[in-house]
């Protein structure tokens, strides 16, 4: 008899047979499959990646049978974007991951140019399906399903494409090469599903919404859930509930009353989301601001952050959020390195108390990898003053810090005109004196501050209220040309009464993640230091305003290195 052996980090995992799974704890470590890679100062520690090679969209997240599932566009063969194939990892907390043989290439008329983007849906829960967009042989794009081999299989490594492919195609008024990306479907009370494809028509960017009774036979709704003239093709739609009165997370399918709808469309290179009330009977959703709207910007992320997928953790009661995070260098610096993007830290995904927004922090599992913490309390930071944060590995940190504000009285006043806070971050960098900022944290900083990646906050006035400006200036990250440094920026709410405000930043060699007032505005940046790289990366606090500011707290932890593992069949 064959036995297979998974060998995974401080689990072992013995698969008999054709599918019986004995799960075993083992407290003494397995064998490490993983070869060590040539040194490369750019690459993650905790961050997702494979092996090698491209990888762009998740695709398909889900939790089944105790093991998280993670997909996405993946090129085997290269560091370039094509051949595209659904990568496979698996994990147990969404921190430490296996990967797997790729889970769907292309090799049918209907995805033989490529297996693209898509999402997974749990037809009952025993039973997960994955529709996803295919590159037929007449490089048009039209959606497929799959399924499991073996649903008893809890890590799914075989996936059978349906007799039934394609089972929509771009017909009518759809472009043939404007017509992808499906979302999690989800189950009205009249049992019928639905599932929403990103669009072009007639120049308005939209979801077009088609209904199923059997998931194989689809019928197209007379009106798009949604649509707009102002955004261009919509890819990689999500669209899903959040509670209004809970922190929990909400099934996609779930009818509750006390909810808010999510629908995010990805386009220019931006992940925006507006918010809205969703009627199940009538398939309306009926938005509170529309994407692109005058003074209103809603996107997960105001940084690199692209072709993003929620879906909901059943075990845990949350939604978690994953996003693409691209490269800032060039492709052929991706060649050399032999890898090409990353995935975001997992981020929880919840409605602000005010239900205007969303807010988003990494999720509770990630916190096991810090180690090595250092602290203070109530220090104040006078203006023109920098202080270095030592005794932790820089260039692979977590990081909390809390400021407390001043009197704002004497905060100083922009024109009600300047909306543009990237702008604003432009032209007022880290170097530019203010009154209450800039302040914050200068990341991956050379010993004598050549290089820095500045994240800071500013407070101005604006109409009589106060304004907190969250800015990442990559101007003077590397003293290497070459590289897209461009700098990214974002207002956080912030009720002025708090007179506090707060700033986390994960740091992993070349990607900085940044949530700014507890969630509210995240902004994540690709850096490529020439000198501030491994030991000889710094981090320093910085207040550059006119007025001092106070540390309230800050703790910082230096982060030991996820475990990233291939499959090995053994035959015992």
């Amino acid at each position: 008899m064959e036995i297979y052996v998974l060998w995974a980090v401080g689990l072992c995992f013995l698969l008999v047979g054709d599918g019986g799974v004995e799960v075993e704890a083992s407290h003494h470590t397995c064998r490490n499959l993983q070869s060590l890679p040539r040194e490369q100062p750019y690459r993650t520690a905790y961050h997702f990646q494979p092996p090698k090679n491209w990888m762009n969209d998740p695709n398909g997240p889900m939790y089944y049978k105790g093991v998280y599932h993670l997909f996405y566009q993946y090129n085997p063969y290269s560091a370039v974007w094509g051949n595209i194939t659904w990568g496979h990892s698996i994990s147990y907390d969404l921190v430490d991951w296996v990967h797997l043989e790729p889970a769907i290439i292309p090799s049918e008329p209907f995805d033989i140019n490529g297996c693209w983007s898509g999402s997974t849906t749990f037809l009952s829960r025993e039973k997960p399906a994955i529709l996803y967009t295919g590159a037929d042989l007449k490089k048009r794009q039209v959606q497929n399903l799959a399924v499991p081999k073996n649903a008893s299989d809890p890590l799914l490594g075989e996936w059978v494409k349906s007799p039934h492919n394609p089972l929509l195609t771009p017909i009518d008024d759809i472009g043939p090469s404007d017509f992808r990306d499906p979302t999690t479907a989800w189950q009205g009370s009249d049992k019928v599903w639905r599932v929403i494809i990103g669009s072009k028509i007639k120049g308005r960017g939209m979801a077009i919404l088609y209904r199923s009774k059997d998931f194989i036979n689809w019928t197209r709704s007379k009106s798009p859930l949604h649509s707009s003239t102002k955004t261009g093709m919509w890819e990689c739609p999500d669209f899903y509930p959040v509670s209004i009165n809970s922190k929990k997370g909400v099934d996609t399918s779930a009818q509750d009353k006390f909810t808010k709808h999510v629908l995010k469309a990805s386009f220019k290179d931006i992940d925006h989301y507006i918010l809205g009330n969703y009627t199940p009977k009538t398939d309306k959703f009926l938005v509170d601001t529309d994407f692109m709207d005058t003074g209103f910007d809603l996107r997960y992320d105001y940084g690199k952050f692209y072709a993003s997928k929620t879906f909901y953790d059943s075990d845990m009661k949350r939604r978690i959020l994953w996003g693409w995070v691209t490269e800032s260098d060039s492709e052929s610096d991706d060649i050399r390195k032999g890898w090409s993007g990353i995935q975001s830290i997992p981020r929880s995904v919840v409605l602000s108390t005010t239900g205007q927004q969303l807010v988003q922090w990494p999720i509770k599992e990630i916190e096991k990898l810090r180690t090595h913490e250092v602290s203070f309390d109530s220090k104040e930071l006078k203006g023109g003053s920098v202080f270095e944060v030592s005794g932790i590995k820089a260039s692979q940190a977590d990081v909390e810090v809390s400021f407390d504000l001043p009197n704002l009285n004497e905060v100083e006043s922009i024109d009600p005109s300047w909306v543009d806070p990237q702008l604003l971050c432009s032209q007022k960098e880290a170097s530019v004196k203010g009154t209450v900022g800039p302040f914050g944290l200068l990341v991956l900083a050379s010993k004598d501050l050549t290089e820095q990646t500045a994240v800071f906050f500013r407070v101005f006035k604006r109409n009589e209220k106060y304004a907190v400006l969250m800015c990442s200036d990559q101007s003077r990250s590397s003293l290497r040309e070459g590289l897209d440094k461009t700098t990214y920026g974002a207002f956080v709410s912030m009720d002025p009464h708090d007179k506090k405000i707060s700033l986390r930043s994960l740091i992993d060699h070349s990607i900085i993640e940044n949530f700014g007032g507890d969630g509210r505005t995240c902004i994540t940046a690709r850096v490529y230091p020439k000198f501030a790289i491994d030991k000889e990366a710094h981090l320093y606090v910085f207040n550059n305003g006119s007025l001092s500011v106070r540390i309230s707290k800050l703790r910082a932890w230096s982060m030991k290195r996820a475990q990233l593992v291939p499959y090995q069949k053994e035959t015992i």
